[in-house]
């Protein structure tokens, strides 16, 4: 993450007089949206009382101890905290516990503190829709099977938000409960291709479809001071052309907000050209090393379907595990994890985490 871009970001604010926005100021451009009079939305900086509870990671544990003068100290530990998914060929594991599993950090085995199953844990949900030309076709498939997902995931203790991209990243619905209002503002959708009105950036070309960027502010901008389990769906062929930040930055922004990204591999089969196999590879990278995966429904709005009903199911049987490090530095440093359960399953987990000192890095 570069603490400064000089270049300007192409990001459409919800407000037409807003023309193009400095990078360093990109994060209040998005929360600019949210202030907007959308109807029934409201902006949120902290997780409602009823939404996601705070993250166990971030609390510093205290232990006092008396010592000879009687004085006390405080030991500070926190917890990483690992949310995975179990599989065999039969399909989904939901009876795992704490003994079936081995979590190692740099190959050092870590003893685990906390196992259990989150399927019923409160959910914040990022949806990112691709609204660049090769979604012209696909579009109408999109809005409808993304409605019906979060129609039925959505409880009144879950939100989520909603963001598209193409050469702008706007910030259709920020955060509610309600799976009608994401439903209206994604139906308000439409495809953006640049022709004939230019780059929001000035510089009279568009710059092409800013999947990097997308990720990488729904990410760090929207996800990271949340608490509790956090995902993002992104529906996209796969290909970002102009981004400001690049696929490692919006990995790590992932993965500093503890967020699971699933990729819908979705297009018109004639829109692809020649970063097809390119998007796919990139997608497949961003969705592995956040413990998410990609999901390929070429332009079938079945298999649309299905894909959503999938990523369901993986959310239902969830575990939560967490640990407190045995290397208790907060260096900033990239920390590598093998999550093993038992021979012969396959477990979808985030690949690492990334030490940092602030309390919100292990969410």
């Amino acid at each position: 993450m570069r603490p400064t871009v000089p270049t300007k970001v192409p990001t459409k604010a919800l407000n037409p007089a807003i023309k193009a926005v400095p990078m360093p100021t990109l994060a209040a451009a998005l929360f600019a949206c949210a202030l907007l009079p959308l109807p029934r939305l409201a902006a949120q900086e902290a997780p409602s009382p009823s939404g996601p509870p705070p993250s166990s990671n971030a609390a510093p544990e205290q232990e006092p101890t008396d010592v000879g003068d009687l004085q006390t100290l405080k030991v500070t530990a926190n917890l990483v905290n690992v949310y995975f998914s179990a599989r065999d060929k039969g399909g989904f594991i939901t009876n795992l516990k704490k003994t079936d599993c081995n979590i190692a950090e740099n190959k050092v085995d870590q003893p685990i503190k906390n196992f259990t199953q989150e399927k019923n844990l409160p959910l914040t949900i990022g949806i990112l829709l691709d609204t660049s030309g090769s979604q012209q076709n696909v579009l109408p498939l999109e809005q409808e099977s993304g409605a019906r997902f979060l129609k039925e995931v959505l409880t009144p203790k879950d939100e989520a938000f909603l963001i598209s991209f193409d050469i702008n990243t706007t910030l259709l619905a920020d955060y509610t409960n309600s799976a009608r209002e994401i439903k209206r503002a994604m139906d308000k959708a439409t495809i953006n291709t640049g022709t004939g009105s230019g780059s929001v950036t000035g510089n009279g070309a568009a710059r092409g479809t800013l999947l990097y960027d997308a990720v990488y502010l729904a990410a760090h901008d929207k996800l990271r001071q949340e608490a509790g389990r956090k995902i993002l769906v992104m529906l996209t062929d796969g290909g970002d052309q102009g981004s400001q930040y690049k696929i490692k930055d919006a990995i790590e922004a992932a993965q500093k907000a503890n967020a699971i990204v699933y990729v819908i591999l979705i297009a018109d089969g004639g829109m692809f050209g020649t970063f097809g196999s390119y998007g796919a590879a990139e997608m497949r990278r961003l969705a592995s090393e956040t413990g998410g995966r990609v999901i390929d429904v070429g332009n079938s709005g079945r298999k649309l379907e299905d894909a959503f009903d999938q990523i369901q199911d993986e959310l239902r049987t969830q575990y939560l595990l967490s640990y407190t490090p045995l290397n208790p530095k907060t260096d900033g440093t990239y920390r590598k994890l093998d999550l093993t359960c038992g021979k012969g399953y396959n477990i979808q987990a985030r690949k690492g985490y990334y030490a940092l000192g602030d309390s919100v890095n292990n969410d």
